[in-house]
């Protein structure tokens, strides 16, 4: 009997583990399983874009030898041959050779287009409803925006002074390259080619500031 006992043992543990073992199986298969859970990148904000105002255009007034004079408004950063363009174009006896076409335009600006032959007329007068700061110019331009800045000025804006042509432009743009910004107006004296003379045409019409 006793032998018997030790038989049946040797079969009822193993029995016994594996029905553990399959309970404990059920059990997991019974166990909710946990549903997946999406990871969302948090959304980076994207920057609007930065909205640079469009300057104002320009308001010319054109004279002289060109087929339709008068009043014109134009993009700013425009030349005069846009405006002789908008013009209807160069009469024939205009003296071409007395323009500079690649010029910038000047709002409140008049341009006189001279004829071959004739003589520039006197520079307009301002009216009296005109903004502070606006002078004429020689050969007939008003020229707006008050004085000249020696430190800033392209060498288009320079040669609207008197007696100062291309070279003597660029010779202003060559002393401040070299030497920085002017210091005080008498500095335009050292420029190679302004003796006190032209200096003296100048002084009241630019400023370094």
């Amino acid at each position: 009997m006793a032998d018997l006992w030790r038989a049946s043992r040797g079969y009822v543990v193993p029995l016994l583990g594996a029905a553990a073992l399959l309970g404990g199986y059920r059990l997991v298969e019974r166990w909710p399983r946990p549903e997946p859970v999406a990871i969302i990148a948090p959304a980076t904000a994207t920057p609007a874009p930065l909205v640079t105002p469009s300057p104002p255009p320009l308001t010319v007034h054109i004279v002289g030898a060109v087929e339709e004079p008068g009043v014109y408004a134009l993009p700013s950063g425009s030349r005069l041959d846009d405006l002789v363009r908008l013009a209807g174009g160069l009469s024939e006896d205009a003296d071409v050779e007395r323009v500079n076409l690649a010029d910038y335009l000047r709002d409140a600006q008049q341009v006189h287009i001279p004829r071959r032959g004739s003589t520039p007329p006197p520079a307009p007068t301002p009216l009296g409803g005109a903004p502070e700061g606006v002078r004429a110019a020689p050969g007939g331009v008003a020229i707006s925006g008050g004085l000249i800045n020696l430190n800033t000025a392209s060498q288009a804006e320079l040669e609207t002074l008197p007696g100062i042509g291309p070279a003597y432009a660029q010779n202003i743009i060559a002393y401040r390259e070299a030497h920085g910004p002017f210091q005080r107006l008498e500095d335009l004296l050292e420029v190679s080619g302004i003796g006190p003379t032209r200096y003296a045409q100048l002084k009241d019409l630019v400023t370094i500031e």
